[in-house]
């Protein structure tokens, strides 16, 4: 019997295999080592972009794409010589009119092209099939018009930050600090007259003595509370409207009152002088998040945390307060008040290894090398091949499955073809020379795009306008990771290339202010974490497209994947930073993902009746839960399992550590497979899972399959269920929302994380 082995990662380089008995067949050698990280990267091939600076970042051909929007409209001067977010919490308010809304926890926002902005805290409206934040404008600041008959009357971004965004409204003289988890909303007014209104009717209106708080109570059951920085003297002007009569300059601060209860308005009172302008997070250490926000005014700042965050606060390392019982409501779970203006999040640390945990017992290596050859032997570099970027990249990443599945049970003999095969099918999009298709620079927002996608907004999956990029790029940066690994010459050749993929989803700088001139630079040419949302804590996919339920995401698990890959890039390449980075990122995301989108029987959430009827979210929306995809039905279960499951990896025992919920999402799917026409590839992923608790059972339908999805073979699913262990034991890994279970147990360089 094969030993069971945990294989350790020191420093994050993988240690050779240990020497095999003589009655089997060799291990694969460990590669050579890399040359130091400080070595100069070779140049680029000659097909490839011009001449590069010395040090400066490999880029691709540059693109003159005829599809992306202009970004001059809504960001200021200062912010466009740097490369901007495509995927960000605040999307909308940089495509088509802007006028579009956005969630910022606890309010919904929308501006308005008439020099206004509107605020909305929203009711959830809900079925079985989906829910929804729906937007009503419950309260609208507008700003008086300036002399100036030429200002701008759009909003204009003058700064961003990971947790919050800067809107000025230039004809009006108001900026708004939009920072998320915010109870409150801030205005700066300065020298305007202010109006504030509102979609309901106003059934009481009352200040201070000093003019400096306001109550407004509307017929809608909301009460707002106005706060002043100094007295301003507000009238109500009609049924649905208050004015400020003169010009005032200095802060309003706008709050709903969650709850009729006098601590509540005393606690928003008690904050009221504190405000955020912006918020940094930190991903400096390993398993690590930092959130550090920049505050003025006076007194102790009061912010919001979702339920995840509540999870992952390390309160042993900040100096914070819970008000347990301090709530707004979201479609995300409560929002709980903590104040403190430095939090510290530390999610389960995750081991990314080549491998699967546990390993495949020698008694199975016949079976799952039979099937081996049969898979390698069909790989031909020289056949029609897509020209899809998401296609062909889950073709080359099936591919390099099959050399990490061969080195885990032995069996070298195939891995020289299928070095070939890849080296054959990557390098054509690495230098340029695949024709259909091929990678570029767009310097307009700062990424990597298709030359199908700078001509046609809807090729590669919306690739050209930033849709996706972190599914399309995982795919190709796990071919790549497993060929640097066999091939480590080829790696060193062909290493900027790899790490322009890698960075355009995976960068970590941040923008910086010079001192002189207060202008911004970069010294990324790609934006920071380009898909990662730091607040909400998972990837958003939507790109540069103006939705009116905000960001969305679809596949948990093409998330993991891409950063899952991005830290098997850095192992091979030996890269300590991108692991550590890489894996913080991975961890969140399936935090994340067992959260949101694994919907659990019993957890209330959601309401009762979306939970009754799903076991997964079909599309996560900023202010929206489907349970349909964009390419299925609700009831095509099958689809809705695979979508969170698929590429499958030894990352997804860790995404789908909690053995109970995989017992539930099976039962729930498998009538589904009944339906005529249920693709053979969806079914695969359903037995799949349905192996980490009846391997036999899983094992027989899967050796009756007679198909696979596009981006999985026969291979995988016999590695897969034989590297299952069957142990007891697994029942119990039952860690509710998102422990990681054998991510922690198994990790391999916790002595990193401490």
């Amino acid at each position: 019997m094969l030993k069971k082995v945990r294989r350790k990662v020191k420093a994050f380089v993988t240690k050779p295999f240990k020497k095999p008995n003589k009655s089997r067949p060799p291990r694969p050698p460990s590669p050579p080592p890399t040359p130091p990280l400080s070595q100069p990267p070779s140049p680029p091939t000659p097909t490839m972009s011009s001449s590069r600076q010395k040090n400066a970042p490999f880029l691709f051909p540059r693109s003159e794409s005829s599809v992306l929007p202009d970004p001059s409209r809504f960001f200021s001067h200062d912010l466009l010589s740097t490369p901007l977010p495509t995927n960000s919490f605040f999307q909308n308010f940089t495509l088509k009119n802007g006028d579009q809304a956005e969630y910022f926890h606890p309010y919904i926002i929308k501006p308005s092209p008439s020099s206004s902005l509107s605020i909305s805290y929203p009711t959830l409206s809900h079925n079985s099939a989906f829910i929804f934040e729906p937007f009503n404008a419950d309260i609208t600041i507008t700003g008086s018009d300036g002399s100036d008959p030429h200002s701008r009357k759009t909003h204009l971004i003058s700064s961003f930050s990971d947790l919050g965004v800067t809107l000025d409204f230039p004809s009006s003289n108001l900026r708004f600090f939009l920072v998320r988890g915010s109870p409150f909303i801030t205005c700066s007014v300065s020298n305007s007259t202010v109006t504030i209104s509102t979609i309901h009717a106003v059934l009481s209106f009352s200040g201070n003595t000093s003019s400096t708080k306001y109550t407004v109570k509307l017929n809608n059951n909301q009460t707002w509370l106005i706060y002043a920085s100094s007295p301003v003297h507000l009238n109500q002007t009609g049924v649905s409207s208050i004015t400020c009569g003169d010009g005032f300059s200095g802060i309003l601060r706008f709050a709903v009152l969650p709850d009729p209860i006098p601590d509540f308005e005393s606690i928003l009172d008690r904050f009221s002088c504190c405000y955020p302008i912006s918020g940094d997070a930190d991903l400096t250490k390993p398993f690590t998040l930092e959130y550090n926000w920049e505050k003025r005014g006076y007194g102790d700042l009061l912010m919001l945390a979702h339920p995840l965050h509540l999870k992952l606060l390390s309160t042993n390392d900040c100096s914070i307060s819970l008000l347990e019982n301090f709530r707004y409501r979201s479609i995300d779970g409560d929002l709980v008040g903590i104040v403190g203006d430095s939090w510290v999040l530390r999610p389960d640390p995750v081991s990314v290894t080549w491998h699967s945990i546990k390993g495949v017992k020698e008694v199975h290596h016949e079976e799952i090398i039979s099937s081996l050859v049969k898979d390698v032997n069909a790989l031909d570099s020289s056949a029609p091949v897509t020209n899809s970027s998401y296609f062909y990249a889950k073709l080359i990443a099936r591919a390099a499955r099959l050399a990490l599945i061969a080195e885990e049970v032995c069996y070298l003999d195939v891995i020289p073809a299928i070095k070939k095969y890849l080296r054959d099918m990557i390098e054509p999009w690495l230098d340029g020379s695949f024709e259909p298709n091929g990678f570029l620079y767009d310097s307009k927002w700062g990424g990597v795009i298709t030359k199908q996608g700078s001509r046609d907004s809807g090729a590669d999956f919306g690739f050209g306008i930033y849709n996706d990029h972190h599914y399309h790029l995982g795919y190709f940066l796990y071919a790549i990771a497993v060929l640097v690994k066999i091939d480590p010459l080829w790696g060193k050749r062909f290493r900027p290339q790899a790490y322009a993929l890698m960075a355009d989803f995976m960068t970590l700088g941040k923008k910086k202010k010079e001192k002189k001139g207060g202008s911004f630079r970069s010294d990324s040419v790609y934006p920071r974490l380009r898909c990662f949302d730091l607040f909400k804590l998972h990837s958003w996919a939507g790109g540069l497209t103006e939705f009116a339920d905000g960001r969305n995401q679809e596949s948990t698990s093409e998330a993991v994947n891409g950063y899952y890959s991005a830290a098997l890039l850095g192992l091979a390449y030996g890269d300590t930073h991108l692991v550590a980075a890489a894996s913080t990122v991975l961890t969140l995301e399936i935090h994340a993902a067992k959260m949101w989108w694994q919907v659990k029987e019993g957890d209330t959430i959601y309401p009762a009746d979306f939970t009754a009827e799903n076991r997964v979210v079909g599309v996560l929306w900023s202010t929206k839960r489907d349970s349909g995809l964009w390419f299925a039905p609700k009831e095509w279960k099958e689809c809705r399992l695979g979508i969170q499951l698929l590429p499958l990896l030894p990352v997804s025992e860790i995404l789908f550590s909690d053995v109970k919920f995989v017992k539930q999402l099976v039962n729930w799917t498998m009538p589904a497979l009944g339906r005529e026409g249920v693709g053979e590839g969806w079914k695969g992923f359903v037995y799949a899972l349905e192996s980490i608790y009846d391997k036999e059972g899983a094992m027989e339908k899967v050796r009756g399959l007679n198909g696979h999805d596009d981006g999985n073979s026969l291979s995988n699913l016999l590695w897969w269920i034989h590297s299952r262990s069957g142990d007891d034991d697994d029942e119990d890994d039952e860690d509710g929302y998102g422990g990681h279970g054998g991510g922690g147990k198994y990790c391999s360089f916790g002595h990193y994380c401490n």
